[in-house]
């Protein structure tokens, strides 16, 4: 076991953090983060390693192979960094998407475009199958992230299991947002309403069993869709980088900074619906945000040079 080293796991809380704010806001998934941070393929590998080998070490106790083998001080620190984030950034963050919606979107927009300008450089020789994977990345990424939400969703926890299973696999998927995800399914007012009446201590048998389904179905579709994306980047690593990044190209179309809101008469921001838009004039709101979505694409490439060197 390798000796224990304060920095490292501070490090993984830190990345942690930023993918707990990213995974706030709609159209942002903590794996577009991974990947920008450069920690996607080990996390996509540790939780895949998560299967019947660790269980038997647990139950062996052999603890210290249990943690080497699915790399569980590294989930643990960032575990707990998403969580962080999560529950101290999101007052924040929905302040930002709330008032300075066009300069928050700016700067993610920004930081994504630049990280798929990466993903598609790791790609080492590109033919017309990585073009079109990429292209078919795109428009299923451009599709999804335009869908409506669904009014009348089915009621019953195989539903709710159903949502949990999709929106986990969404959450570890760069360019789509698991909250977005139940969005569209119609879901995620009736599991973040749970979550609430829970921690404000309104427990019933109902809500605890439909966050236990739900949960099940996160760490079911979370386990499987791991070890699925593990195979494929270890068998066609070039066709899986550029599909990923043809879906954090085509998820753009959410978090393009200039949009027309759709409900204004709606207060909270997660029930809004807004379609993108061509600035009707060139003002200085305007100008702000396209340097803050430049800087943060400089921002991107400067850090993914100096870790080069770095590492040479």
């Amino acid at each position: 076991m390798k000796r224990f080293i304060p920095t490292a796991d501070l490090v993984q809380v830190a990345r942690g953090l930023l993918m707990g704010s990213a995974d706030i806001v709609p159209g942002v998934s903590g794996g577009t983060v991974a990947l920008i941070l450069g920690i996607y393929e080990r996390l996509v590998s540790a939780i895949s390693r998560i299967d019947m080998t660790f269980v038997g070490q647990l139950r062996q106790g052999r603890w210290r192979a249990a943690v080497e083998h699915a790399d569980l001080r590294f989930l643990l620190a960032l575990g707990s960094g998403i969580a962080l984030g999560i529950l101290s950034l999101s007052t924040l963050m929905n302040h930002l998407l709330q008032h300075e919606r066009e300069r928050t979107y700016a700067a993610f927009f920004g930081l994504i475009l630049a990280s798929s300008v990466l993903v598609a450089r790791a790609v080492a020789r590109w033919t017309w199958l990585e073009g079109a994977l990429l292209i078919a990345g795109a428009v299923a990424a451009w599709f999804i992230v335009g869908l409506p939400a669904i009014q009348s969703p089915p009621e019953g926890n195989a539903y709710v299991f159903f949502c949990a299973v999709i929106a986990i696999c969404a959450m570890i998927l760069p360019g789509i947002s698991g909250a977005f995800i139940l969005l569209v399914l119609g879901k995620y007012e009736d599991i973040t309403g749970l979550l609430k009446d829970v921690l404000h201590g309104r427990i019933t048998v109902d809500a605890v069993l439909t966050i236990g389904v739900f949960c099940a179905g996160c760490a079911i579709g979370l386990l499987a869709f791991s070890r699925f994306l593990k195979w494929l980047l270890g068998r066609h690593e070039p066709q899986t980088m550029a599909l990923l990044c043809g879906v954090m190209l085509g998820s753009l179309r959410k978090i393009w900074p200039f949009q027309r809101d759709l409900r204004p008469e709606i207060e909270e921001f997660k029930r809004k619906s807004f379609e993108p838009m061509w600035p009707e004039r060139w003002d200085a709101e305007v100008w702000i945000a396209l340097i803050i979505a430049i800087a943060a694409f400089a921002f991107v490439i400067v850090l993914d040079r100096l870790a080069g060197r770095r590492s040479k």
